[in-house]
């Protein structure tokens, strides 16, 4: 079963013939055990990512300057 998925630390793929983005990412089983892997995500799907990162990017921003006051 799996626990968790980190996303490893290389650059993103694009293939613009098949118009997908491929982020090397690393699968984690509950055993402890860890495989590689790929997350092929669409047009549409990175930009929901990308969206979704810079309000995550902001949180994170907005709760640093909170706490350093």
């Amino acid at each position: 079963m799996i626990s968790h998925i980190t996303i490893d630390q290389r650059d993103i793929a694009y293939d613009s013939r098949a118009q997908q983005a491929a982020l090397s990412v690393t699968v984690h089983h509950r055993d402890g055990a860890t495989e590689a892997s790929l997350l092929v995500m669409d047009p549409g799907q990175v930009e929901l990512y990308a969206i979704q990162l810079g309000q995550a990017i902001a949180k994170r921003k907005s709760a640093q300057e909170e706490t350093a006051r």
